[in-house]
């Protein structure tokens, strides 16, 4: 074991006995740090100042209560959270997440993962999350507000355009952003725009959010077939998942000549063979907020499998972009058996790191999330461009700028892979590029 090796070692355990109980967290941080010898090697500025025992802890972390009452007038009581994990390179940046698996550990993996990914945008946002307990499934829209409402009374106190700035993730969407910003408007008499992203046009959103996560993440994938002299067009596709990076990236990859057969979502998956209708899938995930074995009334000829593995679908593409630790070792081996060659994180570490060794192992090339799905909070940041200058982009100069981003994204995993020795390692170049970024600041600025 090298010097460098060893020391990351002993960061590494005394991460994971400060933070017991975080075991998502401990994945995301192991995840950087064993990528991170050979930096360290050539920067001992960065041991001297101690950077990585900065970067694995948090500036700030909130926690709080969030009382609200149901429509029975019952008193529901849930935990919020805010962990401002870095801010220098910008304001805190990440989204909220309603979800009954929601916890401080769930919260500090997203921070520490958004970190890098932002860093990774240039566009001078840090890093953190939010979101809380709180199911939003199943709720009336009065409940969702009330939660929200009483979430905003607390959280407000801690945000701002220059100091933290929310967006949406799973079990936030349109309608909850409206709420909380609406709260968060009451409260500070002021009309700051830039304070929330993922707003609806009409009142300060960018167009092209919605679409920002899914579309990025087929670009990312359209430029990791470009350097190995292949295309998109004709290719057979799996994207677990049927939220909104899931239903766009679908979307973008139909757009592109790829032929998506399979999606899924908590309860079991569809497969149909001629490729997923997007109008039937939009309109029970986004209208009717239903369950995806309503896709199978609408098309008999698909097959809908309550609790199925979606990656036993032979195919060429993979995008995992549902959930984190999704796709294991066991799914992993299903998709290189059936002929899989490209894997896209949508999601936030979807992929244990058990199936990422065998993904590579196989020859399987292997984007991850904080490089591939940077696309919704790159956009979310021209959202906030847009709002400090009182402008509104059109869907296509959107769409032009997001994909110039990620391209360059590409561009920095791939050819710090290779000058650090890592050719074609994805996750070691996306670690290393961000790391250096956040990592340069820190320096400046001092021990703070």
């Amino acid at each position: 074991m090298t010097d460098s090796s060893a020391l990351i070692q002993g960061i590494f355990s005394r991460v994971t006995a400060r933070n017991a109980g975080e075991p998502e967290f401990h994945q995301a941080v192991h995840e950087v740090l064993e990528t991170l010898p050979g930096v360290l090697t050539r920067h001992p500025e960065y041991v001297d100042a101690r950077i990585l025992e900065r970067l694995c802890e948090p500036e700030r972390q909130v926690i709080f209560r969030v009382p609200w009452q149901d429509d029975q007038n019952q008193v529901q009581v849930n935990r919020g959270f805010r962990v401002g994990f870095n801010s220098a390179l910008g304001p805190y940046k990440g989204g909220l997440r309603f979800h009954p698996s929601v916890t401080v550990g769930t919260i500090k993996f997203l921070g520490f993962e958004q970190t890098f990914k932002n860093a990774l945008t240039g566009l001078g946002i840090g890093g953190g999350k939010g979101g809380s307990d709180f199911d939003p499934k199943g709720k009336s829209d009065n409940e969702v507000m009330r939660f929200c409402q009483s979430f905003m009374v607390e959280l407000a106190r801690h945000l701002g355009e220059h100091t933290d700035v929310p967006a949406g993730d799973i079990g936030v969407g349109a309608r909850e952003i409206g709420f909380l910003f609406g709260q968060y408007k009451r409260l500070t008499n002021r009309y700051e725009s830039g304070v929330f992203t993922g707003k609806a046009p009409g009142w300060g959103g960018a167009l092209m959010r919605r679409e920002a996560t899914g579309y990025g993440a087929v670009f990312f994938l359209e430029e990791m077939l470009r350097v190995r002299g292949e295309q998109l067009d004709g290719r057979k596709c799996v994207v677990s998942g049927s939220g909104n990076v899931a239903i766009y990236a679908i979307e973008k990859l139909h757009a592109e000549g790829a032929r998506v057969v399979a999606c899924s979502d908590s309860d079991g998956i569809i497969h149909d063979e001629r490729g997923i209708n997007l109008v039937t899938l939009k309109r029970i995930k986004e209208v009717e907020r239903g369950r995806i074995s309503a896709y199978a009334e609408v098309h008999p000829e698909a097959r809908y499998t309550a609790g199925a593995s979606l990656w036993r679908i032979p195919c060429d593409v993979a995008l995992p972009c549902a959930t984190q630790n999704e796709l294991d070792r066991e799914g992993a081996q299903a998709l290189v058996a059936g002929g899989c060659r490209y894997v896209v994180e949508g999601a936030n570490m979807p992929t244990t790191p058990d199936a990422v060794a065998l993904l590579r192992e196989a020859g399987v090339a292997f984007g991850p999330g904080k490089a591939a799905n940077a696309g919704g909070v790159a956009t979310s940041a021209l959202e906030m461009q847009q709002n400090a200058s009182r402008d509104h982009w059109t869907f296509e100069r959107t769409e032009v700028r997001l994909r110039e981003i990620m391209r360059h994204i590409h561009s920095e995993a791939h050819q710090t892979a290779d000058t650090y020795g890592h050719p074609g390692d994805y996750v070691a170049g996306a670690n290393i590029a961000g790391f250096h970024k956040v990592a340069n600041a820190m320096l400046a600025f001092g021990v703070i």
